[in-house]
Order: C-alpha cells, then sequence, then structure tokens
C-alpha cells in the first residue's frame, strides 16, 4: 500500500478531552430526563410539550408555522404533530392555514396554553436553576454560554441560538 492510499490514525482524544467528552455526554443524557421527570411530575407535560408551548409564546402573534416549531423543539414534523393534536385536544394549541401562503400551516398558543405555560414555568425555572445554575459561578455561567453557542455554530451555524424562535 502506497503512503499516500494509507488511512490517516484517528486523532484520538487526550485523558483530559475524553474526560470533558464523557462528562458532556452523561449531561446530555441525564439532564433531560431530569428536566422531562418534573415537568410530568408537577405540570402533566413532557418536555417536548413545554418547549412547544415555550416556543410559541416567544413567537410574534405567539403563532409559527409547523415546520419552524420543529426546528425549534428539535423534533420532526411527525411527532410534532401528535404532539400538537394532543395539545390541541387539551385546547392549548389551535392550527390554521398560514395567511400568507394556504400550504403552510401555522401552530398558535391559546389563551389557555399560554395559562398553562405560566403555570408550569416556575416549576421548571426552579428545575433549571436547581440542576445546572445554581451549580455554577456566574463567571461560569458565561463559560458555559460561550462554550454552548461554539458548540452550536460547529453543530447547526444556521440556529444558532434556539431559545429564540424566529418568526
Amino acid at each position: 500500500m502506497s503512503e499516500s492510499s494509507e488511512i490517516a490514525a484517528p486523532n484520538w482524544l487526550s485523558p483530559d478531552e475524553l474526560r470533558a467528552w464523557m462528562t458532556l455526554t452523561a449531561v446530555l443524557i441525564k439532564l433531560p430526563s431530569a428536566l422531562d421527570v418534573q415537568l410530568q411530575r408537577d405540570a402533566g407535560l413532557s418536555h417536548f410539550e413545554y418547549l412547544v408551548l415555550a416556543g410559541l409564546s416567544d413567537a410574534p402573534e405567539r403563532m409559527l408555522p409547523m415546520s419552524r416549531l420543529a426546528l425549534f423543539a428539535n423534533g420532526s414534523l411527525s411527532r410534532l404533530s401528535h404532539v400538537v393534536k394532543r395539545l390541541e385536544t387539551r385546547g392549548w394549541i389551535r392550527r390554521k392555514p398560514s395567511a400568507q401562503d394556504g400550504r403552510i400551516t401555522m401552530a398558535e398558543l391559546t389563551d389557555e396554553g399560554f395559562a398553562k405555560l405560566a403555570a408550569s414555568a416556575p416549576g421548571h425555572v426552579e428545575a433549571a436553576r436547581g440542576y445546572v445554575i445554581d451549580a455554577l459561578t456566574p463567571e461560569q455561567i458565561s463559560q458555559l454560554r460561550e462554550i454552548g453557542e461554539a458548540i452550536l455554530e460547529r453543530v447547526d451555524p444556521a440556529e444558532s441560538c434556539p431559545t429564540v424562535p424566529k418568526g
């Protein structure tokens, strides 16, 4: 085999890099589960349902196209459709055609949905504070934001700030 056709060896992680990676992996697995448990217990919502309601609450006129809402909540259109149907049954969301393009389905947060979100938010914020924010110093919170932004820029440059839905 010639030198030009040889496969390059992987750039293995150093022990410190591996430890950081494994810690991040554990956070990515355990934190969403912990948040889901809190929301199910205290609000009767899944974390995904909460993200859907929150995404709509921050959108202009509390309304987003289903495709944009799926991106914000990091779910497929199929999953979102099932969840929105369930939330519609509860009276928290309504679907309607876009006024600009009838081929686009809009999801709209109802007043009842906004009230449910408002009632659920304090417990969720308390969980976020208890699991993450209060465990860090103000300097570490800034570092966490910077680290998160740097990673998001690599993972999905178009969606570098998922916390602010774009209308």
